[in-house]
């Protein structure tokens, strides 16, 4: 059976999350959908709930940019990219540190990290430490923005819903940064202004 609740029950999602249960709630881009980082019980359960595909990798949402050093090597231009637009509608694509197990990475050897702009998700990821969050949507489908929307897709594959509607319809801009940057994917924030920042 899936739930759906309000932000003010942070402490019911935390529970389902450090059971390893899977949780949709509203980023500042679209909805998201997401489980404990480390734990490939509750990775697998997110990948079912999706219809997801293993060679797809997720991405990893932290609350603190010295999180991201734990799991990734940050390079002089990922450093301006962090420092300018996280908190915020962005993914860095770094390589990553020979901590983080291949489960969690698709068996690629970089790694997406993301910090959101998001008070509800930020207070999450402090309580319960890292997730692995995706766009809650099946596998192929449209991205949804509001918890009806996700309530129809995910009614009885996820343990909870928290109530919300996003005010973007475009998730976060994916750069890889390596010894050059490479936009993955346009979203909120535009080429011109990465450029900008990267000069």
């Amino acid at each position: 059976m899936t739930k759906v609740v309000s932000v003010d029950e942070i402490e019911e999602v935390c529970n389902i999350i450090e059971c390893n249960g899977v949780v949709a709630f509203p980023t500042e881009t679209v909805y998201g959908v997401g489980v404990k980082f480390g734990s490939k019980i509750a990775l697998d359960k997110l990948m079912e709930a999706k219809n997801r595909d293993y060679s797809k990798a997720i991405t990893l949402m932290v609350a603190d940019e010295k999180d991201i050093e734990k799991y990734a090597y940050v390079n002089e231009n990922a450093q301006k990219l962090i420092d300018h637009f996280m908190p915020g509608m962005i993914t860095l694509v770094l390589k990553k540190k020979s901590i983080l197990s291949d489960d969690f990475t698709a068996g690629y050897d970089t790694i997406g990290i993301r910090i959101p702009d998001d008070p509800f998700v930020l207070k999450l990821l402090k309580e319960v430490g890292p997730m692995l969050v995706t766009s809650a949507n099946i596998s192929g489908q449209e991205t949804l923005l509001n918890d009806q929307e996700v309530y129809k897709q995910f009614k009885g594959k996820i343990k909870i819903i928290v109530k919300g509607k996003c005010k973007n319809t475009l998730a976060s801009t994916v750069i890889k940064v390596d010894e050059d940057v490479t936009i993955l994917r346009q979203g909120c924030i535009q080429e011109e202004e990465i450029r900008e920042v990267l000069k």
